[in-house]
């Protein structure tokens, strides 16, 4: 008897952990809104822990444009440079540059998890579906499963010439797009058959934007950078 009541009682916990207690918010998603909320979650489930990947990766260089005002909505939507994958996500960007640095390679990360919230605001200056997500359903950058990136030279820094700058939203920033040089298509598919290798899937209107297999597994999340980080 004791035994089923063990059983009982975590299944209770594990349902209360993994949805039925999350907020819905206007559109009707389920958004993880609290540091506890999230707590929550990953004690049910350790691989939706957000990871910091500078400290998972250590020297993993980056280019936060949403830190800055130099993005699409000339605006500071983050107060700190800071990226964060779910574990399993982590796990293979990690063998991604463990692979490219093996050719003098390397990754330069412009973003990773992004507060649903930030992503409502993205919205209003783009409004277009092929390059933002609409707030009626998330981005899966918002479950913490999608990166924009790009690779670098380890020796000099410099970027790969890639066919635009990061939040072109043109379609030249479209993987069929083959008006370019040689070298930049070739850069490309690089990029996208090393990530494709280690289980990201590319978006096709954005060269630098891919999404982690199992993106569905997990929540939307609302929740900023410092209270990620913050002690509980």
């Amino acid at each position: 008897m004791k035994k089923y009541l063990i059983i009982a009682i975590f299944c209770l916990f594990w349902a209360s952990a993994s949805g039925q207690d999350i907020p819905v918010n206007e559109y009707g998603l389920k958004v993880v809104n609290t540091a506890e909320l999230y707590r929550h979650t990953i004690a049910a489930d350790s691989n939706k822990k957000l990871v910091n990947l500078e400290e998972y990766i250590p020297g993993i260089k980056l280019d936060i444009k949403y830190a800055t005002t130099e993005n699409v909505t000339k605006h500071l939507l983050y107060d700190t440079a800071m990226i964060f994958l779910r574990l399993p996500a982590a796990k293979a960007l990690k063998s991604v540059q463990e692979e490219l640095k093996k050719h003098g390679l390397e990754l330069l990360i412009h973003d990773a998890y992004r507060p649903y919230a930030v992503t409502k605001k993205i919205w209003e200056f783009v409004l277009d579906e092929n390059y933002a997500a609409s707030p009626k359903t998330g981005s899966r950058h918002n479950r913490g499963c999608a990166v924009d990136l790009t690779v670098i030279d380890s020796k000099t820094g410099k970027e790969l010439d890639m066919p635009t700058e990061y939040d072109d939203f043109t379609e030249k920033a479209h993987h069929d797009y083959m008006n370019f040089p040689q070298n930049v298509i070739i850069n490309r598919a690089l990029l996208k058959n090393i990530m494709e290798r280690f289980g990201f899937i590319a978006l096709g209107t954005e060269w630098w934007h891919y999404d982690f297999e199992g993106y569905k597994n997990y929540e939307i999340m609302d929740i900023s950078f410092r209270d990620l980080v913050k002690k509980p």
